[in-house]
């Protein structure tokens, strides 16, 4: 089975692979597609209408789903290859590993916000960004400028602490765990991270920026977290919730995906903390 690890633990060879295939998805258009399926969920995704991906209960679930047609993708090029997940209360700072230029590059330029080393630079003609919000074709990051600091572990424990998992009115003025770790209420977990980052992460295109893909690795496996610390607590809303995914309905863009078919990721992977023998009712 699939074992995600935490970025910092990874051999050279790991990153090396990992950055590969993202190189070789990324070369044959197929990596563009998941950057488009993002942006025209985020952008239609509003407090008051339909909403999937964002702003709603099915934030987890969706993005589970997401990221689990994405590591596919990824294994389809080299079958070694899982999505690490970037613990960010513990990489902080823009020294930290995962932004070398061995592995996801640095920060962007003053000017501009072009990243200008590592696989991903403009520069090495291989990381062109072609869904845009912008004309710009290159790779930007400006690592906390729009933020200073990304959440501690302290924030994210208080909000782990929550026992609910979602709460009317099911968007983004709502309490509950969902809400506080998605970003649109308290610590600002999640959302907060895209604006330290910055760039195309604090965009409907996220995506184009690699660290996307680790960063919503992490929030997945807080969801993991939270589920093990209240196992009685299910997913909310269950059913007849106007503009919103209750447990078994279709999620878009999938035909035959539910939240009640992601609720226990141990049917697709595990993390590299968790025991093998690891068992628990969902």
């Amino acid at each position: 089975m699939t074992v995600r690890k935490n970025q910092a633990t990874l051999t050279a060879e790991e990153k090396r692979a990992f950055t590969n295939a993202l190189l070789e998805l990324k070369r044959t258009g197929r990596y563009d597609h998941f950057v488009t399926t993002h942006n025209g969920f985020i952008m239609s995704d509003t407090d008051s209408g339909d909403r999937v991906g964002h702003r709603s209960p099915s934030f987890l679930p969706w993005h589970r789903r997401f990221l689990l047609d994405f590591e596919a993708a990824l294994q389809s090029v080299d079958k070694s290859v899982s999505l690490p997940y970037w613990d960010w209360t513990a990489d902080r700072t823009a020294r930290s590993s995962l932004w070398a230029a061995d592995f996801l590059g640095g920060t962007g330029r003053a000017r501009d916000g072009q990243v200008m080393d590592g696989p991903f630079a403009y520069a090495t003609g291989k990381w062109e960004i072609t869904v845009r919000v912008d004309g710009r074709p290159y790779l930007r990051r400006a690592l906390g400028e729009g933020v200073a600091q990304l959440p501690t572990r302290a924030e994210v424990d208080a909000v782990l602490a929550m026992p609910v998992y979602d709460m009317a009115p099911w968007n983004s003025s709502s309490g509950g765990f969902r809400n506080n770790l998605e970003g649109w209420r308290g610590a600002n977990l999640h959302n907060r991270v895209h604006v330290w980052v910055g760039g195309q992460m604090g965009t409907g295109v996220s995506p184009n920026d690699p660290v996307f893909w680790m960063h919503h690795a992490f929030v997945d496996k807080l969801w993991s977290d939270w589920q093990a610390k209240h196992p009685n607590s299910p997913y909310l809303p269950a059913a007849g919730t106007p503009n919103v995914v209750d447990l078994r309905d279709t999620m878009r863009p999938w035909n035959d995906v539910t939240p009640a078919d992601m609720l226990d990721h141990r049917t697709f992977y595990s993390f590299d903390t968790e025991p093998a023998s690891a068992a628990r009712q969902r």
